[in-house]
């Protein structure tokens, strides 16, 4: 059980990291692609 929260609190890290360098994108092109990205992979995970 303990291996699975900290296998999930390091998804948590990345999708922070992730997001928090989207929102920091200037370029509302390329913040929309990497949202995008993010959130096709979000839907990927789900569906493995």
């Amino acid at each position: 059980m303990e291996e699975s929260c900290i296998e999930f609190k390091a998804f948590i890290r990345f999708l922070l990291d992730t997001l928090r360098e989207v929102a920091g994108e200037t370029d509302a092109e390329k913040r929309d692609a990497k949202l995008k990205r993010v959130l096709n992979n979000l839907q990927k995970t789900l569906e493995a």
